[in-house]
């Protein structure tokens, strides 16, 4: 830009850059103090400066702001003036002045304006700059939690700086998807997280972010028309970004299946939230409010031998066939048994799943307990001599109150007299 004029120079970056004038005008205002702090020696003394600019007439004069002091007192040429210059002064013919008052002395160099214009222009570009954040920053904190379209530019210090609505912001190496690469040129999109200070730059920062399980949550209320206008909502989103998401929905209406709704004709809805992130596994479930349906709707495929809920320590045990049945159900290093947990839990109530092989001797340990329990109480001997008539193969009353049971063959086995047995068969018969 070859201009000096002020006029120009502040109608081009309010034409170029879209910022309002009031917004220039105090960039500008800043780095013609800059400007006058290079120019004219000392004036890093002067407490008070400010520079006044005429859009109109295209003028800029600095003043600085002075105390009125007594001649005998003047010691600070920067700071003060002499009470008899001040009387002397045409100000004084509008305006009563006395010692102790403060006035704005006009300390504008010759020529200033042109020689200041060039100079600015070092400093103007760093201050419209962060000028211009600042505004797109307020546009962007009634936006978080929104997904925007950004364009990568390049990595600084690790993070990944993008560029949205010419506005650049950053995702840090946290809020990145595990594996994902980021090359410059890259259209993507994004969830904005957050505005925040970025005190070491002095600017508003804007956080983007591609892990969130909100972002998950956005796209398929892009996606989704069901989502949009509430017929379907969703309950939860849980994720492990760069391997699997799982998100819970409910239908407002009987007639629409909340699951069908968000995959699509032929998966088309689910396919394009998959392939927004970076072909993450997204698992899509019905609400329930039976947690043990929902352990199950998330594990699936699975089958499951039983379904323990524990309420006591918020544990549900899953148990299936063999450990490999096992391990399929709890996915790449537990991802999915961990991601079910979530799903279930409550804000102040974690709770966890567990899948377990199935253990036959323990199962069959637990069943001869349950049955010398049973048979102690029923026909009123020791729990001893009830174990050993079970691990003899008598294991109910049934069977030992039937007719082609032999005492002998009952007394061998529970290590008793035939007599005894023989009252053991009777009591059960009696039952």
């Amino acid at each position: 830009m070859a201009t000096t004029d002020i006029s120009a120079l502040i109608d081009y970056y309010v034409r170029e850059k879209d910022l309002t004038r009031e917004c220039v005008l105090k960039a500008l205002e800043a780095s013609f103090l800059t400007a006058y702090s290079k120019m004219v020696p000392g004036a890093d003394r002067i407490r008070k400066l400010r520079a006044v600019i005429n859009p109109q007439k295209g003028t800029v004069k600095i003043k600085a702001v002075m105390t009125i002091v007594d001649d005998a007192e003047f010691r600070d040429p920067y700071n003060e003036i002499k009470n008899s210059v001040i009387q002397a002064s045409p100000a004084a013919a509008e305006k009563s002045f006395k010692v102790g008052d403060t006035i704005s002395v006009n300390v504008t160099p010759k020529d200033f304006g042109r020689i200041a214009v060039q100079t600015a222009r070092q400093t103007m570009q760093q201050r419209i700059r962060k000028a211009e954040q600042e505004m797109l920053a307020d546009n962007f904190r009634e936006r978080v939690n929104e997904v925007v379209t950004g364009t990568v530019k390049r990595y600084e210090k690790g993070d990944v700086i993008v560029e949205v609505d010419r506005f650049e912001g950053v995702m840090p190496q946290r809020e990145r998807i595990p594996g994902e690469e980021y090359s410059p040129g890259d259209k993507m999109r994004f969830l904005v997280k957050d505005v925040r200070e970025d005190r070491n730059r002095g600017t508003k920062e804007l956080i983007l972010s591609r892990s969130s399980s909100e972002l998950v949550r956005r796209l398929f209320e892009s996606e989704v028309a069901e989502i949009a206008d509430r017929t379907i909502s969703i309950v939860t989103v849980v994720r492990e970004p760069g391997y699997r998401s799982k998100m819970v929905v409910r239908t407002a209406d009987p007639n629409v299946d909340p699951i069908g709704a968000c995959v699509g004709i032929r998966g088309v809805r689910v396919k394009n939230v998959v392939n927004e992130l970076n072909h993450e596994k997204v698992d899509i479930l019905e609400y329930t409010d039976d947690k043990a349906s929902m352990v199950l709707q998330s594990l699936d495929p699975i089958n499951p031998l039983d379904v323990i809920v524990d309420e006591k320590t918020r544990k549900v045990t899953v148990v299936v066939a063999d450990d490999k049945a096992a391990a399929k159900a709890k996915g790449r290093r537990g991802q999915n048994v961990r991601l079910t947990g979530r799903l279930i839990s409550a804000k102040n109530e974690r709770w966890e799943v567990l899948v377990v092989p199935h253990d036959a001797g323990a199962a069959a340990k637990a069943l001869a307990k349950e049955g010398t329990v049973a048979l102690a109480e029923s026909l009123g001997i020791s729990a001893e001599i009830a174990g050993r008539i079970v691990q003899g193969g008598f294991t109910t009353v049934e069977q030992i109150a039937g007719d082609d049971t032999n005492p002998a063959d009952l007394a061998e086995a529970a290590q008793i007299s035939e007599a005894e047995a023989g009252e053991i068969i009777a009591k059960a018969r009696s039952i």
